[in-house]
């Protein structure tokens, strides 16, 4: 893994929130892990392909989800997460995978991001690849975006 598309995939998410909702947002200590990848209440999933593949994990807590969400609907107080709130959140993955994409081309790299897809509930991802997890906070609460991208086999 490059540090150079960790930073721009960090760069991307970060933005996003500084941007599209006016947060100051700042970078906690990044973890380097193995094996599992937490889930926390909500997470939001894009496959990588290109020029390099792999994933990016954003995961938050539900009250994040909330607050996220009540922001994207213009400063709303969401009790539930109900199916309006939940394409929410995969409009924000949206928004994460395409700042992603532009970014990384900043950096000499194309890429496809894959739709998101959002998982509901705790759970660990498996993979045989390692992942950087750069947590970002914010007035909305904690995002842990996990990063696992790699180069292409040539």
């Amino acid at each position: 893994m490059k540090v150079n598309h960790v930073n721009a995939v960090c760069r991307a998410a970060k933005g996003i929130l500084s941007s599209h909702f006016g947060l100051d947002v700042e970078y906690k200590t990044p973890v380097a892990g193995a094996n599992a990848i937490p889930s926390n209440d909500v997470s939001v999933v894009l496959g990588v392909n290109g020029e390099v593949n792999g994933q990016i994990v954003c995961a938050i807590n539900e009250q994040t989800a909330k607050n996220i969400v009540g922001m994207m609907m213009g400063g709303m107080t969401i009790e539930n997460l109900d199916d309006m709130c939940w394409s929410a959140i995969q409009e924000f993955g949206n928004w994460v995978a395409g700042s992603t994409a532009t970014e990384l081309s900043k950096e000499n790299c194309l890429i496809d991001v894959t739709p998101p897809m959002v998982n509901d509930g705790q759970s660990n991802y498996r993979s045989s690849e390692q992942f950087i997890t750069v947590p970002l906070a914010s007035s909305l609460g904690l995002i842990d975006i996990h990063i696992s991208l790699y180069q292409k086999a040539s």
